[in-house]
């Protein structure tokens, strides 16, 4: 299997690298987009500032790349900052993101402690606003389970179909979305203990179903 994992200077990219590493698939850590050809599942970390990441983006001129990979229907995970660029425009300098997910990444409400830092725990829903039809990426991952969070601001999806699980911080927010092949969180996995290692054991499964099913690596 070969797994990417987006180099583009805004994430943490060795914790990541060692997450996965942990469940059995050396990640291929690079900013060339033609290697996304190649990939059967990639991983979008972040870190920072929005902006800043989005004129990464378009300076390595990964944005369009990233947007035909997640359209071939190949796993696609986005983590932290990653799932705020995924929405179509942030709030933070009002600047234009990946436009993946409609929606906007806003600021937490004020007369909140920001950034919103540590553990906090998830309720995982279905596009019913129930918890026992799950994304397959989150199967065997107990509800209520705590994960670790890092953000000032949060993705807020137009669509509930594909928010998969919320976080009350002063609001529910969504912390999971996951809708077919594409998968993001607001925490940080690889820093969320057993809980966050089985969402990446669970991520690596939608690539080797892929596999499995006898599509050929880089095939929509």
């Amino acid at each position: 299997m070969k797994l990417v994992v987006i180099d583009y200077d805004s994430g943490n990219l060795r914790s990541v690298s060692r997450a996965l590493e942990s469940q059995g698939v050396t990640p291929l850590v690079t900013g060339d987009a033609a290697e996304f050809d190649r990939a059967d599942a990639v991983v979008l970390p972040g870190v920072g500032s929005g902006p800043a990441a989005m004129d990464a983006l378009n300076q390595r001129e990964l944005v369009g790349p990233i947007r035909d990979y997640i359209a071939s229907g190949r796993p696609f995970l986005g983590v932290c900052l990653g799932l705020q660029l995924l929405m179509d425009r942030t709030e933070e300098g009002d600047k234009p993101c990946l436009g993946v997910i409609p929606g906007k990444t806003k600021l937490l409400p004020p007369g909140l402690k920001v950034p919103h830092m540590g553990w906090n725990s998830v309720r995982f829903l279905d596009q019913n606003g129930d918890q026992p039809n799950r994304h397959p990426v989150l199967a065997g991952i107990p509800q209520d389970s705590y994960f670790y969070f890092v953000h000032s601001y949060y993705a807020a999806p137009e669509d509930p179909a594909g928010v998969s699980g919320t976080t009350e911080y002063g609001i529910p927010f969504c912390s999971v979305y996951a809708k077919d092949n594409l998968v993001a969180t607001q925490f940080h996995p690889e820093k969320s203990g057993p809980a966050g290692l089985q969402l990446y054991k669970n991520f690596i499964g939608l690539a080797d179903r892929g596999l499995a099913s006898g599509k050929p690596s880089g095939a929509g």
